[in-house]
């Protein structure tokens, strides 16, 4: 996911690397990713023709590296955002992202997205009841439960605010603005 990440960040315009691994760090939860991460994944997307890198100069006259989405960078990123397996589905992270570029993606598969999560988060419920009715759980172990019942409810309840979202912007072209 990181490198979907990291393509996205690009589309509001060129970004240094440094940035990108300093933005990019605190959408995923860390401080910043280290180069090695990085920094082979410019290279890799400049070697598909996803992003060009052009040198400009520095703040202290070096030379710096900056890095833009091309055009077929952005219909990859859609390209991918657009896949959604049953692994990302059970991701919280990888929804909560999908989620936050449905800007760029089609209605269609918008709600793809929001049905293959909620069927996920059912089975969930049912087998956290499972363990309920199957288990003698101590306060721990219960409350634990209770608390994944209890965020799972909170996030149906939320994808039903976004399905009305959805159903409210089909066929309003440019709904979504040009932000990341």
């Amino acid at each position: 996911m990181t490198d979907l990440i990291i393509l996205a960040m690009l589309l509001g315009g060129p970004k240094h690397g440094y940035q990108l691994k300093h933005e990019a760090g605190l959408l995923l939860g860390q401080r910043v990713l280290h180069d090695n991460l990085v920094y082979p994944l410019l290279r890799r997307f400049a070697n598909k023709k996803w992003v060009k890198r052009q040198e400009v100069p520095g703040e202290r006259g070096q030379t710096r590296q900056q890095y833009s989405l091309t055009a077929l960078g952005r219909r990859e990123l859609v390209a991918r955002l657009s896949e959604f397996s049953e692994r990302d589905a059970a991701s919280w992270d990888a929804f909560r992202f999908r989620v936050s570029m449905f800007w760029l993606l089609e209605p269609e598969v918008c709600e793809r997205v929001l049905k293959a999560r909620a069927e996920f988060l059912q089975a969930q419920t049912v087998q956290m009841k499972a363990i309920q009715r199957g288990f003698e759980l101590n306060r721990y172990a219960a409350e634990v439960i209770n608390q994944t019942l209890a965020r799972t409810r909170s996030e149906l309840a939320w994808i039903e605010r976004l399905h009305k979202l959805e159903k409210s912007r089909k066929g309003k072209a440019g709904d979504y603005g040009d932000g990341v």
